[in-house]
Parts: C-alpha cells; sequence; structure tokens
C-alpha cells in the first residue's frame, strides 16, 4: 500500500502559528502533508475542486482549520470521500466557540471529526491514526507515542510525589 499523505487546509494565513504544531506532529511522525490557504467562502471553488481530487492526489486524511464562520471543514466533507478533521480556531469573536459549534454541528451523512479549538496536535494525531489502520508500520509509532506519553506521566508522578 502507498503511503497516504495529510492534507492541511487552512482558510486564512492567519491561522498559521496553530497549522505549524500540526506539521511538526506530522514530521514528528514522518507522515508527509502538504499545507494550502484556501477559503470556503472567498474561494469556494477552489475549496470544492482540492476536496474533489484529493484522493486522487494522494490524500488518505484532510485537515481542515477555520475560525469564525468556520466552514471549510463542511465543504471539504461535502465533497471528498476521505475523512476530514477540524479544527476550529480561536477567533476575537466568541474565544473561538462560533468556530467550534461551525464545524462540530454538521448536518447527517457530512461527518467532520472536531478537536479542541486550536487542537492542531491532536488533529495531526487523529490522522496519523487514520493511516495507520492501513500502515503497521505507522500503527506502531502510535503505539510507541501514547506508551512514551505514559512514561512521561508516570515519571512526573513520582518527581512530585518524591518533592513533597
Amino acid at each position: 500500500m502507498a503511503n497516504l499523505k495529510v492534507a492541511i487546509v487552512m482558510g486564512s494565513k492567519s491561522d498559521y502559528p496553530v497549522v505549524q504544531k500540526c506539521e511538526q506532529k506530522l514530521q514528528e511522525f514522518g507522515v508527509e502533508y502538504e499545507t494550502r490557504i484556501i477559503s470556503a467562502h472567498r474561494t469556494p471553488k477552489q475549496a470544492e475542486k482540492f476536496a474533489e481530487e484529493a484522493e486522487m492526489n494522494g490524500f488518505g486524511a484532510i485537515i481542515a482549520a477555520a475560525g469564525k464562520a468556520a466552514h471549510l471543514a463542511g465543504v471539504l466533507a461535502a465533497t471528498t470521500p476521505l475523512p476530514v478533521i477540524g479544527i476550529p480556531m480561536k477567533s476575537s469573536t466568541l474565544d473561538g466557540l462560533d468556530s467550534l459549534l461551525s464545524v462540530v454541528q454538521m448536518p447527517k451523512g457530512v461527518p467532520v471529526a472536531t478537536v479542541a479549538i486550536d487542537g492542531a496536535e491532536n488533529a495531526a494525531i487523529l490522522a496519523v491514526q487514520i493511516l495507520a489502520t492501513g500502515n503497521p508500520e505507522l500503527r506502531q509509532a502510535i503505539k510507541d507515542f501514547k506508551r512514551r506519553q505514559e512514561e512521561e506521566i508516570v515519571a512526573l508522578d513520582k518527581e512530585f510525589n518524591e518533592g513533597k
């Protein structure tokens, strides 16, 4: 099976500081990605074309980051058979609650997996888990990642309790 890559689509360049964390996490797992700026509202034809061609272009999952009226993930999900993960972006309006509700409240038949507001790292990890269903090496990398997380918390707990 060919190694699939992840598409990261952001609605605005201002989303990049958060999206960069997503890129870094994908790099940690050695997953190839492509990052684009495509707006659901200002470039709807490009959004639709990108989603229609994503599978053919070697993507296995799409991460969509958008704020305010955050329709990007839904627009992409409506047009592609690939799983779409939405990152609601914290904005100056309502601290991102508007974005969260726009991403998570999808109509029946158009699912979007949604992570926390500005949850770029979790979006990347979820994308890796999706790709890992068909890739034993990635699956092992996820298992190793979870084991390291556990070890870190156990060590922190031990250090904390020894310092009392």
